[in-house]
């Protein structure tokens, strides 16, 4: 049904035939959005993702791939580049060679996705050989489930990356079964991005006091897909493009590459306005006023993934509004772009055709502003006045802000400069030493010391008088002394 029938928010406010918990992808429980407002210009621009067309849909779109054994994963999606004849591939995060499982491989537009799926949590089956016999089935449960938390862990001595004693958080584990005759344990583990297994099953048999090595393992799922959600082996890609190239029959493609929208459908969603998409799509700022729907639950600061009333997905943006602020304000920005994901030009520009922005377009044909919107000698005096041009707004505040700065600068100087020059100004330099500015940094300090022993000795009530000779002077005075003292 979702693959025949037309799917897309409908600028009226008529009940949906089929039940919208059936919609696809990003549509689904669109009813369960609050609107913002139910009316828009609908475009032909654009189509549902799952009626894209063929070209178009293996570009946007992404396989959940089951790696085999031995390749690595840079060859695996090397040959998916080459059996679909697509320029652009990424996956999801790295297999060991020997690993099989959930590899997710993003084609063209989806591998602005791959930054995020990268991250994403990981779950995995494996298998541990124990290398001494231990007591019960139940030690080997307990030291699994031990093993959760906040661990340390060192990449394996043969490791792609450097070995460097990094954090990883174990979320939940557990023992599947134990053979205790040949020493191998079955486990399941949930874990952040870039945890070690073999690492994971050394600790284990470290912990147990025997010696462990992890023997098979297999990734059962990534992010938000697993083992059930539509995998499909190498084998299936090459049929599929097989079966389109000679048969003409893409409906084998369409079941083996899903739609990038797919990966996003655990994210709160915003539903903008046809007339906004391209806009956007350039980096515009998502205001409110673009806005149609919105979900329940948007936090401060969360990734939210921005569509349009066809299902597609507009880009990845931050929210800047909670739920609660958005359905209370009716102007602002909503969120700030974190990654585009639509192509350009896919929907119609739609901006420049507000009544000030045609206004100005006339008046530019009809010769009353310059090629450039500036006003010339036969600029009506009404204009001039009403018409506010922002970039001249933003020229001023430039303006505005050096002359600040220069201000700032001018600004008084603190206390102790200030006391500092008054003492200048009160004694005056002797025609012995040179002006004060060509003082040396030595003189400089030796003035600071002199300053600081005549005020010590004023709160003392001492008088001591401070000499500003020079250090020849010095010298002299003490030579005389010592001939002095001599003579007595």
């Amino acid at each position: 049904i979702q693959h025949t029938e037309e799917f897309f928010i409908k600028p009226e406010s008529r009940v949906a035939q089929l039940d919208t918990s059936q919609w696809p992808l990003l549509l689904k429980n669109f009813d369960k959005l609050n609107v913002m407002t139910a009316h828009y210009t609908p475009l032909p621009s654009g189509a549902n993702p799952l009626k894209r067309e063929i070209s178009d849909y293996v570009r946007s779109g992404f396989i959940n791939l089951d790696k085999p054994s031995n390749p690595s994963s840079h060859e695996v999606v090397a040959w998916i580049r080459r059996i679909l004849r697509v320029e652009k591939t990424g996956h999801s995060g790295t297999l060991d060679p020997k690993v099989t499982g959930c590899l997710i491989v993003c084609i063209e537009r989806a591998t602005r996705l791959v930054k995020s799926q990268q991250s994403a949590g990981k779950e995995y089956v494996g298998i541990v050989r124990l290398h001494n016999a231990i007591e019960s089935e139940a030690q080997l449960a307990r030291a699994i489930e031990t093993l959760t938390g906040a661990l340390f862990q060192r990449p394996p001595l043969i490791a792609a990356v450097k070995r460097q004693l990094r954090v990883r958080t174990i979320y939940e584990s557990k023992l599947v079964e134990y053979d205790p005759e040949r020493r191998l344990g079955i486990f399941w583990v949930s874990c952040e991005a870039g945890t070690y297994i073999r690492t994971l099953c050394v600790h284990l048999g470290l912990l147990l006091g025997v010696g462990g090595q992890m023997q098979e393992l297999r990734r059962v799922r990534s992010g938000i897909l697993g083992e059930k959600d539509n995998m499909v082996t190498m084998h299936d890609v090459l049929d599929a493009q097989w079966q389109y190239d000679n048969n003409k029959d893409d409906s084998y493609l369409r079941r083996v590459i899903l739609p990038l929208e797919k990966l996003l459908t655990s994210h709160k969603r915003l539903v903008m306005k046809d007339s906004a998409v391209n806009a956007i799509c350039y980096g515009a700022k998502i205001m409110l006023p673009g806005v149609l729907r919105y979900e329940d639950g948007i936090e401060l600061n969360q990734e939210i993934v921005v569509i349009t009333t066809k299902g597609e997905a507009i880009c990845l943006a931050i929210a800047l509004m909670t739920t609660a602020v958005i359905s209370t304000c009716d102007h602002g920005i909503v969120a700030k772009i974190k990654r585009v994901i639509m192509e350009r030009d896919t929907y119609p520009r739609k901006w420049g055709l507000g009544p000030k922005a045609s206004q100005k377009k006339m008046m530019i044909q009809k010769g009353l502003l310059d090629k450039h919107g500036k006003p010339n000698e036969s600029t009506p005096d009404s204009w001039k006045k009403e018409y506010v041009d922002y970039r001249d707004a933003s020229k001023k505040e430039a303006a505005a802000v050096a002359q600040a700065v220069t201000e700032v600068e001018r600004a008084p100087k603190r206390k102790r400069e200030s006391e500092s020059e008054s003492d200048e100004a009160v004694t005056p330099p002797s025609p012995a030493t040179p002006p004060p500015e060509e003082l040396s940094k030595k003189e400089k300090k030796k003035k600071k010391k002199e300053k600081k022993a005549k005020e010590a000795a004023e709160s003392r009530g001492e008088q001591i008088e401070v000499t500003s000779e020079t250090s020849t002077k010095k010298k002299k005075k003490k030579k005389q002394k010592e001939v002095e003292e001599s003579s007595e």
